[in-house]
């Protein structure tokens, strides 16, 4: 049978579609042809922009004699992680408790019922290093199916048993103060961040931080997230000519990026350097922040105004290559005095093969002028270079953070195109991933994708739209969000237990549930943000308790490990504060940008017509805005240093 990939709207498995392999999407209909064939599977997981991706499928999934024999011996199935996050979070979770570490591309071996009972990564295509080679392993598999079913039977059962035991155990309350002590002991006093190399941008982290400073007033708190921003900002992981971070810092000191370019983390980091402008009024936080959501609406944006999922790491074979400058290529577009100075200015000094370097910017330019000239001509001279791949599916949850942040930003740098880029992001999930209440999660070239949503799509969804209506006053938002958060308690709730896959999706072996921040927020930490704003604009009980149940599952990693708790963290920093709402009636831009701006990140806001049908709006007819807590309201105020005065009475 001949691959199938070609008809899938995913760019990760279209890349595959040349293979010799004669892969399968994830359905029934292959574990059907396991089954009839009684043949093991063989379930190879990644995604577009996976550097060590690319290498295993060039060095054997490109090789007609290892497809031949996957061919013979096994059904291939290929999955996208960006599309199918509950596949990928099961077989995820069996092959880290296999084998003690995980990452992608994953490759597991299934029985035909879906039991996982041999895990792994990526597999050379020859022996080296002491790692057999992917062919050794595929006979080694074949034996084993062959010779020794029972047992291999019996390990997948054991392992999809001790998958289900593995829920998270909820929790109390998250001890903030605590959780700010433990950042303290993990922090990196001299290059900033958390822990070691390789170094994640902690945008979660980083957050919940910022939102503690403002509650609390700890300079403890700000100070780890400036040197922090600061250190990202100005290292080699950030994008001096044309915005956006890479995904993470292979050294400690924010130098050597890993390059692929994802949506979640520059919504992340863009939402992060705009409140911590709002909170500094540091020069580099707003100079950040509008080149990251530039990046975002220049270089994610697709035709049908969603956003992309990625930029690839590699150009012609070879990682970074777009993005990185040896000292004659510099002398080659600048001419050699200008060469010169830049490359005092931006470290230039042979951090990789062939004496190239990523640019860094750690200290201002002298001569901003000279450096804005520069900048841009070297933007000029690096578009002729083959740019990198981008995976251009739009998945809801990414989108819903990147329409957050672009929203928040635009508001509070007065950048109205942000927000009409967001709002135009926002009608495309509506009206291409909306069908009949249910959310997709993925979608590319206007077309909805099979995948159904998971937990965190719906939440960070409807936590977009909520944020729209504070800048819009367009009431279709509220009402978008409402009905995403009860189908959320009604699919993905059971029991005050949140689950990441809806009760009437795809039955797989094990139904994930996992609390963890990551790389980004979890559906349930999400949702508790989601509930907390709902509930504060309704002033419905229900709601409140939905967000209260959400955090519960994240105390047990906060307590132990609150880098991987960061956004819960967050949303309980928002609860402690109150939390307040902010209901701004009338067409009046100056109060919601002071209201935006100056009340702390995570406050429900809304503006709009007198009447908009939004219990914080209700029976509110004065043009002015109100500040609230729990419904209860102080004196409406209609000028924005009184708004001011109300929201930072301290200041």
């Amino acid at each position: 049978m001949a691959n199938e990939l070609g008809r899938s709207t995913s760019p990760y498995l279209r890349q595959h579609a040349g293979n010799p392999v004669e892969w399968r999407e994830w359905s029934e209909r292959a574990f059907a042809e396991a089954r009839e064939r009684d043949v093991p599977i063989f379930l190879s997981v990644g995604y577009s922009a996976c550097h060590w991706c690319h290498v295993m499928a060039h060095e054997s999934f490109e090789d007609p004699e290892t497809a031949a024999y996957l061919s013979e011996h096994f059904v291939s199935v290929k999955v996208d992680r960006e599309e199918r996050p509950d596949v990928d979070a099961i077989y995820m979770a069996a092959t880290v408790a296999m084998t003690g570490q995980g990452g992608w591309p994953m490759s597991v071996f299934l029985t035909p019922a879906g039991e996982p009972f041999f895990c792994g990564t990526y597999f050379p295509k020859d022996a080296r290093g002491g790692m057999g080679s992917f062919r050794q392993v595929l006979e080694a598999i074949t034996d084993a199916w062959q010779n020794r079913r029972e047992q291999i039977d019996g390990i997948g059962k054991r392992v999809v048993e001790q998958l289900g035991a593995q829920q998270q155990p909820a929790g109390g309350a998250l001890d903030l103060e605590q959780a700010v002590q433990l950042l303290k002991t993990d922090f990196d006093p001299v290059d900033a961040g958390f822990g070691r190399a390789p170094k994640f941008p902690p945008s979660m982290v980083l957050d919940f931080l910022l939102r503690h400073h403002r509650r609390t007033g700890s300079q403890d708190a700000l100070a780890m997230v400036a040197h922090t921003c600061d250190r990202m900002a100005r290292g080699g992981m950030y994008d001096q000519l044309a915005g956006g971070f890479a995904r993470y810092s292979v050294d400690g000191q924010w130098i050597v990026p890993h390059f692929e370019k994802m949506l979640y983390d520059n919504a992340l980091l863009l939402d992060v350097y705009t409140q911590w402008w709002t909170i500094s009024a540091d020069p580099l936080a707003r100079r950040i922040a509008e080149e990251t959501a530039d990046f975002l609406l220049a270089e994610l944006r697709t035709p049908e105004g969603g956003f992309a999922s990625a930029l690839d790491a590699d150009t012609d074979g070879e990682e970074g290559k777009y993005y990185a400058w040896t000292p004659a290529e510099l002398n080659d577009a600048l001419g050699n005095e200008d060469a010169a100075w830049v490359i005092e200015l931006c470290d230039v000094t042979g951090t990789f093969e062939h004496g190239s370097s990523v640019l860094q910017l750690r200290q201002d330019p002298d001569d901003p002028d000279r450096w804005h000239r520069i900048r841009e001509t070297l933007r000029q001279a690096r578009s002729s270079r083959t740019y990198p791949g981008r995976d251009d599916k739009v998945v809801a949850a990414w989108n819903g953070l990147a329409i957050t942040a672009l929203t928040r930003a635009g508001v509070v740098l007065g950048k109205p195109s942000y927000v009409d880029a967001a709002r135009t992001a926002a009608e495309l999930i509506r009206s291409v991933h909306l069908d009949s209440g249910r959310l997709h999660r993925t979608s590319r070239d206007g077309k909805r994708g099979t995948a159904h949503g998971v937990l965190e799509d719906y939440a960070a969804f409807a936590q977009a739209c909520l944020t729209l209506v504070g800048a819009t006053g367009e009431i279709v938002w509220f009402e978008t969000a409402q009905a995403l958060l009860d189908r959320t308690l009604e699919q993905f709730v059971a029991d005050g237990s949140y689950f990441d896959t809806a009760a009437d999706a795809e039955e797989l072996v094990w139904r994930p549930q996992d609390p963890t921040d990551n790389a980004s927020p979890s559906g349930v930490s999400l949702a508790a943000e989601a509930f907390t704003t709902l509930a504060s604009l309704t002033g419905s009980v229900r709601y409140e308790t939905a967000a209260a149940d959400a955090l519960k599952a994240s105390a047990a990693i906060a307590e132990r490990a609150p880098r991987f708790a960061g956004r819960a963290l967050a949303v309980a920093e928002t609860i402690a504060g109150g939390p307040l709402e902010i209901a701004i009636v009338g067409d009046q831009p100056e109060l919601t940008r002071t209201a935006f701006t100056d009340a702390p990140w995570g406050t429900a806001i809304v503006t709009g017509a007198p009447g908009l049908a939004v219990p914080l709006m209700e029976g509110r007819q004065q043009q002015a805005a109100y500040v609230c807590q729990k419904f209860t309201c102080r004196l409406p105020v209609t000028l924005p240093e009184h708004l001011r005065r109300e929201l930072r009475p301290a200041d």
